[in-house]
């Protein structure tokens, strides 16, 4: 799959005007296809639902919602279309929507022009489900008038809400996690085309695993411009599903050293790289070696025994020793490595700053820098812009890591999550992984993929030791297409948490437990999660319910 890019609204009106301008598709035919898809949508996600009602704006939005009211009667279904405001505001497709759902009625067909009105059709709150079709991309805050009058009716309802295009009142173009102004609530989205910044950043839905979904509607690959520089990081997914060469050896795929561990009087972090360099094998590297301080080794090498190790000198702390620096270890360390992930379970005592500056300074093979060697460089940063010419260098801080990256402050980072990154990838040329409820992959040319995969389960020790080596093993095997290969990682670490989640709880689930899932979010079939299968959806979040 090419990557899919997040368009604006400005860039998605542009991109539905060219499609019937240059490629003469009637806006008509796009509005019939979106409907088609949203109708389509509800019957699969809600089989349940058989009274729906659909509360419809005057725009085009409102549009897609009549001609959605009018598939759905047909299908079978106990339908009741609510317009919000007097037929005669429709123009141009939206006027032909209330046209045809009106001339034979399709269903019970109701105009609500107040609040007043609204109240009088309450038994509609009853239904199965309720589709939003009030207000779309084309929305500026704040809402008002009869949309925010239905946002209260809507309130005493409890049955699921499908958005079309974008729950009512969410600006398209927003990148916060949550919406300033009053928004519907929503349990599923489907929107056209493109994703728009809403869809990738925002919490639209009401729990993290519910889907929100991009249809297809005809319009060419080649109108999907746009200048936000931002992507959908699971569209890398196929990269990660590419077949091997059946005479594919082990020597094929790489090789990643893992440097980290400690383990003495002042604490044991031994399962941190132990954790990193079986993400690496389970991510498809050939072969993982672990360097680890002696004392760490007996821990790290029972995690599992296709997993090779090195015994590094130790300090009597029980960390990492500033004498495994000598040219003759780093030269037998480092040969033969493809990839070097570094930091987990370190410590950050001066020898180990020390041996973590030396050792990223005396090889250029591609590197993923985690945990404490982040905190180490941070105290370095004219180090950090050296080590990163001329090398494929990969940051994973989380927030607070970010911040003594910058010299700033979490909120700050937390603020603008977006500059943030992208600010520090251009200037140092390397690729930043900012960690959190959507993070973002920040590449050295500007553009940033965002992730939509992952839950709050995920919120405990070990999450970032596992990624550090999803994102290295993948690294080895594609390191001709480097940037991909970090989206890929991002994403199925999030997906395969998202699998273990789903047999067990957030409260319980452990880092380690995704690793009986990976297998399974490899194999989450392209078609199924990128939009070139039978369902013709791309699962920005919740895929998996397109398994189901």
């Amino acid at each position: 799959m090419k990557a899919m890019h997040v368009l604006s609204a400005a860039e998605m009106q542009t991109c539905d005007r060219a499609t019937t301008e240059r490629f003469g598709i009637p806006s008509l035919d796009l509005m019939r296809a979106a409907s088609s898809a949203v109708a389509a949508f509800a019957r699969r996600q809600f089989p349940q639902a058989h009274r729906v009602t659909v509360l419809c704006g005057t725009g085009n939005n409102g549009g897609d919602g009549m001609m959605t009211a009018w598939l759905l009667c047909e299908a079978g279904l106990d339908v009741t279309t609510i317009l919000l405001g007097a037929p005669d505001k429709l123009r141009g497709d939206a006027a032909v929507a209330w046209s045809e759902l009106t001339s034979p009625m399709r269903g019970a067909v109701h105009v609500a022009t107040s609040a007043e009105e609204l109240k009088k059709h309450d038994d509609a709150l009853a239904a199965d489900l309720i589709v939003d079709a009030v207000l779309g991309t084309g929305f500026k805050p704040p809402m008002k008038g009869m949309a925010l009058a239905a946002l209260a009716w809507l309130r005493k309802s409890t049955a699921p809400i499908l958005a079309v295009d974008l729950p009512s009142g969410w600006p398209a173009d927003e990148t916060a996690a949550t919406a300033s102004g009053a928004v519907f609530p929503a349990d599923a989205v489907v929107t056209f085309t493109a994703p728009k910044p809403a869809h990738v950043f925002g919490a639209l839905t009401r729990r993290w695993d519910q889907p929100v979904a991009v249809a297809p509607i005809g319009s060419p690959d080649a109108l999907m411009v746009s200048s936000l520089g931002i992507d959908w990081a699971g569209s890398s997914l196929a990269l990660a599903q590419a077949p091997r060469a059946a005479a594919a050896n082990k020597g094929s795929f790489g090789h990643v050293l893992v440097v980290g561990g400690s383990f003495g009087w002042v604490g044991g972090k031994a399962g941190a790289p132990a954790m990193a360099a079986l993400a690496a094998l389970r991510a498809g590297a050939g072969l993982v070696t672990a360097a680890v301080p002696g004392p760490a080794l007996p821990v790290v090498s029972s995690f599992a025994p296709e997993l090779m190790t090195w015994p590094l000198a130790a300090t009597e702390a029980g960390q990492v020793s500033a004498k495994n620096l000598n040219a003759t270890e780093i030269a037998a360390l480092t040969a033969g490595k493809t990839v070097l992930a570094i930091g987990p379970g370190m410590g950050q005592s001066a020898e180990a700053a020390k041996f973590t500056a030396g050792l990223l300074a005396a090889t250029k093979i591609p590197a993923v820098i985690d945990a404490d060697a982040l905190n180490i460089l941070a105290a370095k940063p004219v180090l950090l812009a050296k080590l990163a010419k001329g090398r494929t260098l990969v940051l994973t801080p989380h927030p607070g890591e970010m911040a003594r990256l910058t010299g700033s402050s979490i909120a700050a980072i937390e603020a603008n999550r977006l500059t943030a990154a992208r600010t520090f990838a251009q200037r140092l040329g390397v690729t930043l992984v900012l960690k959190g409820a959507r993070t973002l992959i920040a590449h050295p040319d500007g553009r940033v993929a965002v992730n939509t995969s992952g839950n709050p389960g995920m919120a405990k020790g070990g999450s970032g030791d596992v990624l550090t080596g999803l994102i290295a093993g993948l690294l080895a095997q594609y390191p001709e297409d480097a940037a991909r290969a970090v989206e890929a990682a991002v994403y199925l670490h999030g997906l395969a948490a998202d699998q273990a989640v789903r047999e067990a709880d957030e409260h319980t689930v452990l880092a380690t437990d995704s690793f009986a899932f990976l297998a399974r979010a490899f194999g989450t079939h392209v078609s199924r999660v990128a939009g070139v299968g039978r369902n013709g959806y791309v699962w920005l979040q919740g895929a998996l319910h397109a398994a189901d």
